[in-house]
């Protein structure tokens, strides 16, 4: 691992030009880590730019410097953006269809195409990679690499390094929160952030629509297998009457493991032309195997998966008798 930090760190003094991305629906750890990144190479004096496929959520801008600190893509504005780049950085995704409509471009670039990412079955289409499926964040993996520079971990590092943290680590409850990991929460608080404001900005701040939404997916709770299989479902309608965005969403599924007995929790959103399905284990279910039954992935206890030209009905069908298997194999 060392070995590849510093063969970045070599290409990162080599070349002037960077470009910055992440995956679609980008959470705080996507977010956190771009900010990160993009903030270290523009102090050791290059041209980056963050370039994502979907915008911002409104709960992460707090953490802005300024407007246009994150672009959302668009190929008039920013393709050459893409083109002239030396280098992409790929963050918190280790497949590039993630990337949504930047796929292609990144796919035809010739620059070095860096992967740092914390998630299991990375598709290798990089030059190079720091892929620790141990680690609890890509933002951790930002850290080391900042530490690597030996730059002082001033506040403009250290809050969207916790942001990302906290996030991924369900404010460090979830399997991998580690001795090392509070280490590096110690460190960032040390370098000014303060717990309780970003808690605030996160957490609490959820507009009203959003309240709606959430009450309307806790109407649609069922409880099933047992007893062990708890899912919700959020249809397009529930959107629109609620005025709502699907980055609203965030953080919804977790209410399905907070019943009692609940092995694996399950949110299906509908999507225009098929659904997606968040999937959470509370012990010995892997749902990481279970989404990749459908094409999907991501960690054992957090997973998420998503199927086109497909009634979210008829998924729910295909998905919970599936759940249901899972319960018997690990149990």
């Amino acid at each position: 691992m060392n070995n590849t930090y510093n063969k970045i760190i070599e290409i990162i003094n080599k070349y002037d030009s960077f470009v910055i991305t992440t995956h679609v629906n980008p959470d705080g750890d996507a977010i956190g880590s771009e900010l990160a990144l993009a903030r270290l190479l523009k102090d050791l004096g290059k041209n980056v730019k963050i370039i994502n496929h979907s915008a911002t959520p409104d709960y992460l801008l707090f953490m802005l410097n300024y407007d246009k600190e994150i672009l959302q893509f668009n190929p008039e504005e920013h393709l050459k953006l893409i083109s002239n780049a030396d280098v992409i950085f790929t963050l918190d995704l280790n497949s590039l269809n993630r990337t949504k409509s930047l796929e292609n471009y990144i796919r035809e670039s010739t620059a070095v195409k860096i992967c740092i990412d914390h998630h299991e079955f990375p598709e290798n289409f990089y030059s190079l990679s720091i892929i620790d499926t141990n680690s609890a964040s890509t933002g951790e993996l930002i850290y080391y690499l900042i530490k690597k520079f030996n730059l002082k971990l001033t506040y403009n590092y250290a809050l969207p390094i916790y942001v990302a943290i906290v996030t991924d680590t369900g404010s460090f409850k979830y399997e991998r929160t580690t001795p090392e990991l509070h280490k590096i929460a110690a460190e960032l608080l040390e370098a000014g952030v303060i717990p309780k404001e970003v808690h605030h900005n996160v957490y609490e701040q959820g507009s009203l629509n959003r309240i709606k939404l959430l009450g309307k997916t806790l109407n649609s709770l069922e409880v099933v297998g047992d007893n062990k299989i708890a899912y919700m479902v959020i249809r397009r309608k529930d959107l629109q009457e609620t005025d709502s965005k699907e980055e609203d969403i965030e953080g919804f599924i977790n209410y399905t493991l907070s019943i009692k007995d609940i092995e694996i929790g399950l949110l299906f959103f509908e999507l225009k032309n098929g659904f997606k399905t968040s999937l959470r284990s509370s012990s010995k279910i892997p749902v990481n195997k279970l989404a990749a039954e459908f094409g999907g992935g991501g960690h054992f206890f957090a997973a998420g998966l998503r199927m086109n030209n497909i009634n979210i009905d008829e998924g729910i069908k295909l998905i919970i008798p599936k759940a249901k298997e899972y319960l018997k194999k690990y149990l």
